[in-house]
């Protein structure tokens, strides 16, 4: 959004092939909005480096100009302080990886008979772990949200459960429609990225939450466009998609973790989300059923959060299956 008195920034006109490829990954791979939008960014700053500095298009550009071009970048993220050393290598990692994509689209659409990022390496990234929280702060912050006993604390505790019993990505809590729970509230069914449905259990806290939540819920609604707000769990009075948005829960949580003494830089919906699959791997269970609940398309992407356990409890999960007995046990 261009700042007050500024006129927005003209879109530079990219390549066609770019904006086929774009069209490419969300027709045929089911890439989300912001999945899009982020290929578009990496892209159309390659796009106009190229441009601007061997006076070519993207579609011709050789294993040199690539070279040149994340060198570039590399050298201009660096200057910014010896900090953002890793913030660059992510950077530069991150547009080759696109390129890497758009080329192999191109040799695919026999546009290009070579891909020019073959031969070249992703820069070494170190290993970033995910923040979390302990068992006890979650505890704390779900007992000070719970205090009050009012509508707005009803639905925080509701938030922060179901948050907690199923890893949902934020975007995916908040834009949770009613349909979405089945009828005895034990389960609910996300339509995740690429529109994949996965069905995720529902905690007995989580339940009890939704269903305290769910007598108060109205007081949310308000008068005006109650109808187009009815479908969503948790409606907004004041939002325009209808529900409740994914910064305003943030700053929900924030204040929260301020009154329950919990370091608020700490606190954010993904950090719980973080929270429950550490905390699920850290009391036995299955990498597999994990990686099924948070939605993850690659098992790899779950396998980071045991490097947050300790050996023991690694251990554990690479080895053995509890939550499965626990089940059969029951």
């Amino acid at each position: 959004m261009a700042k007050p008195g500024r006129p927005a920034m003209p879109k530079p006109d990219l390549s066609p092939h770019v904006d086929a490829f774009l069209d490419m990954l969300t027709t045929e791979r089911g890439a989300a909005l912001n999945t899009r939008q982020a290929y578009w960014r990496d892209l159309a700053d390659a796009s106009l480096f190229i441009r601007n500095t061997m006076n070519k298009e993207i579609d011709n550009a050789a294993t040199d100009d690539i070279k040149k071009y994340l060198m570039d970048l590399s050298e201009k993220k660096n200057t910014k302080g010896s900090n953002n050393n890793k913030i660059a290598v992510r950077t530069v990692a991150r547009r080759l990886s696109a390129l890497r994509q758009f080329y192999r689209y191109l040799v695919s659409e026999n546009v290009r008979e070579d891909d020019p990022t073959s031969t070249i390496e992703s820069p070494k990234q170190g290993r970033t772990l995910p923040k979390t929280l302990s068992e006890s702060e979650v505890t704390a912050l779900i007992k000070t949200a719970g205090s009050k006993g009012n509508a707005e604390s009803k639905r925080l505790v509701c938030l922060l459960e179901m948050l907690y019993a199923t890893g949902l990505r934020v975007s995916e809590l908040v834009g949770l429609p009613i349909s979405a729970i089945d009828q005895k509230g034990k389960f609910i069914i996300i339509a995740g990225k690429g529109d994949k449905e996965r069905m995720v259990p529902l905690s007995t806290p989580a339940q009890k939450a939704l269903d305290a939540y769910m007598n108060v819920r109205k007081e949310h609604i308000g008068q005006e466009g109650s109808s187009a707000k009815e479908k969503w769990v948790f409606p907004s009075k004041t939002s325009d998609s209808g529900h409740l948005t994914r910064q305003r829960f943030a700053q929900l949580l924030k204040d929260l973790a301020r009154e329950a003494k919990v370091d608020e830089d700490r606190v954010s919906p993904h950090i719980l989300r973080h929270a429950f699959a550490t905390h699920l791997l850290k009391n036995g269970a299955d990498l597999r059923s994990v990686q099924k609940m948070l939605g993850h398309a690659d098992i790899t992407t779950t396998q980071v959060y045991t490097h947050i356990l300790g050996e023991d409890a690694k251990k554990t999960v690479e080895e053995k299956h509890p939550l499965s007995k626990k089940a059969s046990g029951k």
